[in-house]
């Protein structure tokens, strides 16, 4: 017996069915798992350079459900040195550093060097472009106002940091110490605190694309490729 042929009206139930789970796939994928994010900045090169474009896994530290505030159950926490995608404190923006202390940590920087624990930190991947920047009055004064409730030094009365010179400080609960690799080109912890718990949104798994923006080629994205940076695992 031949099967009967289907309708035109029963082809059209059909394919909006097919959109529907695609679009119901897509939404549980980018909600829970993984997202797309663009590096717009030079703060974390050359760990992650301007025009990379990275998979984020949001399930490793707990994926934020949309319109509440509700997380699902992280895999692990976040650890010292690893690359945290977050929510900045101050705006509502996305922001992707390297993750310095964690609650209970003791961070400061001596000189352009940075100390967790009263230990040096061997950084291969950190870089100092401009040892001699130095922050402007108002800017250094913005940060002793933020960083004064945490720190354990010796004189808190005379404490002024700068961006090479601070702390010693103490991360409280439920709250992480960013910084950018690219130290002299990047705002972070420094200059406006700490980050809540709550802001981390996942850890960049796979650089899935990059091109080079400032790049004098015809079409950029598409001439000035980076390829082999394509497909690598940042660290």
């Amino acid at each position: 017996m031949a099967e009967p042929q289907a309708t035109p009206k029963s082809k059209v139930i059909e394919w909006i069915k097919a959109i529907v789970w695609t679009a119901v796939a897509w939404v549980l994928l980018t909600t829970f798992v993984v997202q797309a994010y663009r590096i717009p900045s030079p703060s974390m090169e050359r760990t992650l350079m301007v025009g990379d474009v990275l998979f984020v896994n949001k399930f490793l530290f707990g994926a934020k459900l949309p319109f509440v505030d509700v997380r699902t159950p992280a895999v692990r926490e976040p650890r010292r040195d690893d690359i945290v995608v977050f929510l900045s404190p101050i705006e509502d923006s996305m922001l992707v550093k390297r993750l310095i202390g964690i609650p209970g940590d003791t961070v400061e920087m001596r000189q352009g060097a940075l100390y967790r624990n009263g230990k040096a930190l061997v950084e291969p991947w950190a870089q100092s472009t401009d040892p001699g920047w130095s922050a402007d009055e108002s800017t250094r004064l913005a940060m002793r106002q933020m960083q004064l409730p945490h720190f354990v030094g010796a004189d808190p009365d005379a404490y002024l940091p700068d961006v090479h010179q601070w702390g010693p400080l103490v991360v409280p609960d439920d709250s992480l110490w960013m910084m950018g690799d690219n130290r002299d080109q990047s705002r972070d912890s420094r200059f406006w605190g700490l980050v809540p718990r709550r802001n981390v949104r996942g850890t960049p798994v796979l650089i899935y694309y990059s091109w080079d923006p400032f790049s004098y080629k015809p079409f950029p994205f598409l001439s000035a490729v980076r390829w082999s940076r394509v497909l690598t695992i940042p660290r």
